[in-house]
C-alpha cells in the first residue's frame, strides 16, 4: 500500500500562514468561524483541509487541543454544501467516536455550524441509551450527517433502521475520530461488520492523538492509500506531548498517607482552582469525597455509574465554576471490571452481583469530556499506563493557558512512574529540566501537623459508609435525572439550583474541622499559600462563582425537587395554623401509643 506523508508546520514557525479563505473553504463556513472568533487555522488544519478537499484519505496524529475536530469537520461540511443536501436513503457522512460524550460535543459543533451557515442539512446523533424505536425516529427523514459510536451503527443495521445496501450508494465520507481508542473500547467487531458495506469511493479520515498498534490495524482495515500527516519537528526537537505551559510535580508518599497529602494540598490552599482529581475506582472516588467533606471541602464525583443527564449537568456546573473540586474516574476501572467479570464463572455470586451494577461503557473521562478552565490536575492514583498520564494532564493548560499537575506516587506505583518519566524524557530530547519535579510548596511539618485529624477522619470512612453513600448518590441522581428532565427543558435557569457537591454523609461535618488553626500552619507553608492566593487574585479568580440576579429569589427554596408543587399556595397564616393542627394531632397520637 502506497503511503504519502507530510509534516505539519510548527505553530511557532514564522512565515505567511494561510487564512481560512485561502484554504478555499465555503464562504459561509468562513463567516461562521468569524462569529465564533476563530480567524486563524491551526497547523493541522492548514495541511489537512486542502488534502481532504482534494478527496484524499488522511491519517492525522496530533495532540489534544490541536484543532483536529475542525480539521475534518470544515471540509466535510464544505463537500456536503456542494452536494446541496440531495435526498438519499442513507447518510452521506459518518462520524464515529468511542464515547457518548465525544459524540455529543461533535454533534453540537455540527449543529452550531449548520445554524450559523443557515444551510438546510440535517444531522443526527445515536447513543447506546436509545431504544430501537428512538433510533429509527432519529433516522427519520434520513440525516446527511450521522454522529455515533460504532456499536450503534451496527445495531441500526441489524434492526433495519439503516439499510446496508443503500449505504454503498450514498456514503461518501467516513471519519474515525480518537481512532486510538476505538479498538480498545471493544468496537473491533462492529467496525469489521461495517467495512464490507463501505463503498470503495468513500473518503476515509482517521484522527488520533497518539500512534499505536490499534491505529495501524484500523489503517489497514478501512483506509485506501492514506496520506499520513506527521507531528511537527523543528531541528531535533519534536512537538511535546505535554505543553510547556503545564508544570508537572510529584509527591512521594505511602498509600495510607495519600488522604493526608491531598488534605494538606487543598486545605492549606497550595494549588490553584479549579481542581480535577483522578482516581482509578468509583469506591475510591466516594471515599475521597466523604473524607474531604468532613473538612468542609465540597466536591462532586463523575463516573460511569451515573445517568447521562446527571453527568452532563455535573460537567456544566463544574465548567461554569459553581464548584472547584471534581473527582473523576477514568475508563480503566470499567475495563478492569469487564475483564474480571469475563474470568468469573457464569453462575458465580460475584459475577451476578457485579452484573446488577450497570456501567456506561460509552463513558470516557480522560479523553471523552471537555473540561474547561482546569488549573490543576491531581493524580490521587496513578494511571495504569504512561498514555493515561498524558491524557489526564491534557485536561489542563489548554488553549494556551497555564496549568499544573501533581501526582501522589506510592512505592507500589513507582514502576509506572518511572515509565512516565522515561516517556517525558525521551519526548523532551533528554532535557533533565523537563522532568517531573518534587512539589516544593508542601513541607513535612505542614503535613505532619494535620496527620492526627486526617487519620481520625479516615477511620470513620468505612467500606459500609462508602457503599451506602454510593448507593444513595446513585438513587438521588437517577431520581433527579428522570423527574427534572422535562422541567429543566422548560425552565433552564432552575438547572443551576440543583447542586452536585452537597454533603453525602448522614451526619453534618464537625465544625472544628472546617478551618486549620493558626498554630498548625508552619511559616513556609503559610507564605506559599499567600503566594498562591495572590496569583489567583491576579487571574481574577477570587472564589467560586456566586449565583445572583435572577437566582436570588430562589434562595429560600434552593432544591427544585422540594420547591415544586402542584397544589395551590396558601397564605402564611393559614399555613401556620395548619402546621399547629398537625403538631397537635401528632402529639395526641404519640400520647395514645404510650397509654
Amino acid at each position: 500500500m502506497a503511503v504519502a506523508s507530510e509534516k505539519i508546520p510548527d505553530e511557532n514557525e514564522e512565515g505567511d500562514n494561510p487564512s481560512f479563505e485561502e484554504l478555499c473553504l465555503d464562504p459561509r463556513l468562513v463567516r461562521s468561524l468569524r462569529k465564533k472568533d476563530i480567524t486563524k487555522p491551526t497547523p493541522i488544519q492548514q495541511v489537512a483541509i486542502p488534502l481532504i478537499l482534494e478527496g484524499k484519505d488522511v491519517v492525522a496524529r496530533a495532540k489534544t487541543g490541536s484543532g483536529k475536530t475542525y480539521a475534518y469537520l470544515l471540509p466535510l461540511l464544505h463537500k456536503l454544501f456542494l452536494e446541496g443536501g440531495s435526498k438519499k436513503s442513507t447518510p452521506s457522512a459518518f462520524i464515529l467516536m468511542p464515547t457518548r460524550e465525544l459524540c455529543q460535543q461533535v454533534y453540537l459543533e455540527v449543529l452550531s455550524l449548520l445554524e450559523l451557515c443557515r444551510v438546510q442539512l440535517k444531522a443526527a446523533q445515536l447513543t447506546s441509551g436509545m431504544s430501537i424505536s428512538e433510533m429509527k425516529s432519529a433516522m427519520a427523514g434520513m440525516p446527511d450527517i450521522l454522529v455515533s459510536t460504532p456499536a450503534c451503527i451496527s445495531t441500526c443495521m441489524s434492526k433495519d433502521a439503516l439499510q446496508a445496501t443503500s449505504l454503498r450508494d450514498s456514503l461518501s465520507i467516513l471519519v474515525l475520530d480518537e481512532a486510538d481508542l476505538l479498538l480498545s473500547y471493544g468496537y473491533e467487531d462492529d467496525l469489521k461488520s461495517l467495512v464490507p458495506h463501505i463503498p470503495r469511493r468513500c473518503q476515509c479520515l482517521l484522527m488520533s492523538a497518539t500512534s499505536s498498534a490499534d491505529v495501524e490495524k484500523l489503517k489497514k482495515l478501512v483506509l485506501h492509500n492514506p496520506y499520513i500527516l506527521t507531528l511537527p519537528e523543528v531541528g531535533d526537537i519534536k512537538d511535546e506531548i505535554i505543553p510547556k505551559s503545564v508544570q508537572q510535580f510529584w509527591i512521594s508518599c505511602s498509600t495510607q498517607d495519600k488522604l493526608l497529602q491531598i488534605l494538606a494540598l487543598l486545605k492549606l490552599e497550595l494549588v490553584q482552582k479549579k481542581v480535577l482529581i483522578f482516581v482509578n475506582t468509583i469506591d475510591m472516588a466516594y471515599r475521597l469525597r466523604l473524607f474531604l467533606e468532613q473538612f468542609g471541602i465540597r466536591s462532586a464525583v463523575l463516573n460511569a455509574e451515573l445517568p447521562q443527564n446527571s453527568r452532563l449537568h455535573i460537567l456544566e456546573e463544574y465548567n461554569a465554576g459553581l464548584f472547584d473540586y471534581l473527582i473523576a474516574t477514568d475508563n480503566s476501572q470499567i475495563k478492569e471490571r469487564q475483564q474480571s467479570d469475563g474470568d468469573k464463572p457464569v453462575g458465580s455470586k460475584t459475577s451476578k452481583r457485579r452484573s446488577k451494577q450497570k456501567l456506561d461503557t460509552e463513558f470516557g473521562v480522560v479523553r471523552g469530556i471537555d473540561f474547561k478552565n482546569v488549573y490543576t490536575v491531581i493524580n490521587f492514583e496513578m494511571p495504569p499506563s504512561p498514555a493515561g498520564y498524558v491524557h489526564r494532564i491534557g485536561r489542563t493548560g489548554r488553549a494556551f493557558n497555564t496549568g499544573a499537575s501533581i501526582s501522589l506516587v506510592s512505592p507500589g506505583e513507582m514502576e509506572i512512574f518511572e515509565n512516565i518519566k522515561s516517556l517525558i524524557l525521551e519526548d523532551s530530547g533528554n532535557q533533565e529540566s523537563k522532568l517531573i519535579a518534587p512539589f516544593p510548596l508542601l513541607t513535612k511539618n505542614a503535613v505532619e501537623s494535620l496527620r492526627y485529624r486526617a487519620e481520625d477522619v479516615a477511620k470513620s470512612v468505612t467500606k459500609v459508609a462508602i457503599r451506602e453513600s454510593r448507593a444513595h448518590d446513585l438513587r438521588k441522581e437517577i431520581l433527579n435525572s428522570e423527574k427534572l428532565k422535562a422541567h429543566f427543558e422548560d425552565n433552564p435557569r432552575d438547572l443551576a439550583l440543583l447542586k452536585h457537591d452537597k454533603v453525602l454523609s448522614k451526619k453534618p461535618p464537625p465544625s472544628h474541622l472546617q478551618a486549620v488553626p493558626e498554630y498548625l500552619v508552619d511559616p513556609t507553608t503559610k507564605e506559599a499559600s499567600r503566594i498562591v492566593k495572590l496569583a489567583r487574585a491576579a487571574m481574577g479568580k477570587t472564589g467560586p462563582r456566586k449565583k445572583g440576579g435572577a437566582f436570588r429569589r430562589f434562595r429560600k427554596s434552593s432544591d427544585p425537587l422540594k420547591s415544586f408543587s402542584a397544589k395551590q399556595k396558601k397564605s402564611w397564616k393559614g399555613g401556620k395554623r395548619k402546621d399547629e393542627e398537625r403538631g397537635a394531632e401528632n402529639r395526641e397520637r404519640k400520647k395514645n401509643r404510650r397509654t
